[in-house]
């Protein structure tokens, strides 16, 4: 037994290596029962002859009987698991080759103890055959094994298993692993069969809610629910879960996510606005006996069509130009539709402006005003505000007196304080009014007399259409 205490440091280590991230219902397996050594696959000169005596094991098994193996595995994803195996036992029956074509010779080469540790990579079938409770597998793994005080050597495995499930934990479990030793005289260790046979019990499954679907396949591990709903709840048993219930305490059809819909408008009540009256969807489930797109609640004039900026009634006209008050610039004048409702600007009205700005009169070679202009600029600012949705143009004109150049920038500097008065003045919107100079450019007399130089030096007003 002296073997033994490295049997345990040999799993301790292995064990160490097989630890893997969660990643299926109970995990974790132990297995543990009897195994059996067939020393007969060594001994065999021939390939056929090595399995030709598989089942033999009257004569070439070696059995303790006891307890003599423990597996322990831990699933690791995709139909694979790794585990660690140590296992016990004492060979009593040692198959000699044999000589030429004569028996294979069994003797007992002095009840030596036999130990292994095996590390096991396991491959289920039970997926491919669609079974709950047959578990074909394929498995190859390598480990160390020692027989006796003299032979060890490390071990390549390979090998079948076959476990029949009696319930999801608890399982009947065969395997059978073919082990070739690593050692060049195979005498001292020779390659071998194990066979194992035992109870294998599933662990590590984790039902937080109690409701008997384990936490990794529950879509609510915290909420004991329905199997048929992956584990969650279904609490006004609608057959919509809660989570996907949005009304989870009051039953409705699944066109509405569980809530009801008590007018029948196809809209269901938590989301109509009127739960008792059926309307339509486009205003929240609220009916609009006149069709102007308000419901009746909020609508002013519900039997007459009208604008929701008008809270459903329709837009006044209160002087009748066929201009809506809402868009009319004067809507207590009569206008025309092309002036927005305002009257429009007549060659009376330009004339009167333009009598008021020849009578505009500045100091000498100045852009300032005489003292007797503010009265005209005040009339002209009267006749503007009569016209508020029009624009004006301000041209200012010179004699020839003076150089080109001086000449326009004074014609510009009386055209601009013309319009500074009249908004700053007047109150005129200065978006209504342009000023411009034309200089001596545009005489409409003579410059040779005083009285044409008067007359040319003068402030017209043009209509901006």
């Amino acid at each position: 037994m002296k073997h033994l205490n490295k049997l345990f440091v040999a799993l301790v280590m292995l064990a160490g290596f097989s630890s893997q991230a969660q990643d299926s219902n109970n995990p974790w397996a132990i297995t543990f029962g009897v195994n059996a050594v067939d020393t007969r696959v060594s001994a065999a000169s021939k390939l056929e002859d090595q399995f030709s005596q598989f089942f033999n094991a009257e004569d070439n098994w070696n059995i303790l009987p006891s307890v003599s193996f423990l597996n322990v595995s831990k699933y690791v994803g995709s139909n694979f698991s790794f585990g660690v195996t140590g296992s016990i036992n004492k060979i009593t029956r040692y198959v000699l080759p044999r000589v030429g074509e004569g028996p294979y010779t069994v003797v007992n080469p002095g009840d030596k103890n036999y130990y292994a540790a095996d590390a096991v990579i396991n491959y289920s079938l039970m997926s491919m055959i669609k079974s709950k409770t047959i578990d074909p597998s394929i498995h190859i793994g390598g480990g160390y094994t020692w027989i006796g005080d003299e032979m060890h050597a490390g071990t390549l495995n390979a090998g079948l298993g076959l476990t029949y499930w009696f319930t999801d934990l608890v399982g009947l479990s065969w395997r059978s692993t073919y082990k070739q030793s690593f050692e060049d005289v195979r005498e001292d260790m020779p390659s071998h069969m194990q066979h194992f046979l035992g109870l294998s019990f599933k662990f590590g499954g984790k039902d937080t809610d109690g409701d008997g679907i384990y936490d990794k396949d529950d879509a609510c591990p915290l909420v004991a629910g329905l199997k048929q709903f992956n584990g969650c709840p279904d609490t006004d048993g609608d057959g919509i879960t809660d989570a996907s219930d949005s009304c989870p305490d009051v039953a409705g059809p699944a066109e509405f996510n569980g809530c009801p819909d008590t007018d029948g408008d196809g809209i269901a009540d938590k989301d109509d606005a009127c739960p008792d009256v059926a309307g339509l969807k486009s205003l929240g489930g609220c009916p609009d006996a006149d069709g102007d797109g308000i419901t009746d609640k909020s609508d002013k004039c519900p039997d007459v069509k009208g604008p929701k900026e008008n809270a459903g009634c329709p837009w006044p006209d209160r002087d009748g130009d066929g201009v809506l008050d809402k868009d009319d610039k004067c809507p207590d004048v009569k206008g025309t539709v092309a002036n927005n409702g305002c009257p429009e600007v007549s060659d009376e009205v330009m004339k009167r402006l333009n009598d008021y700005a020849k009578t505009i009169l500045f100091d000498s070679g100045k852009s300032s005003f005489k003292a007797q202009t503010y009265p005209v600029l005040q009339a002209m600012v009267a006749i503007l505000k009569e016209y508020p949705n029009s624009r004006f143009s301000l041209e200012g004109h010179t004699d020839s007196d003076g150089t080109d150049p001086s000449n326009q920038i004074l014609s510009e500097n009386r055209a601009s304080a013309v319009k500074t008065y009249l908004t700053t003045e007047g109150g005129i919107d200065a978006d209504r009014l342009t000023s411009i100079g034309f200089g001596e450019s545009k005489p409409i007399d003579t410059n040779k007399t005083k009285a044409g130089k008067a007359n040319n030096r003068r402030t017209e007003v043009k209509l901006v259409k």
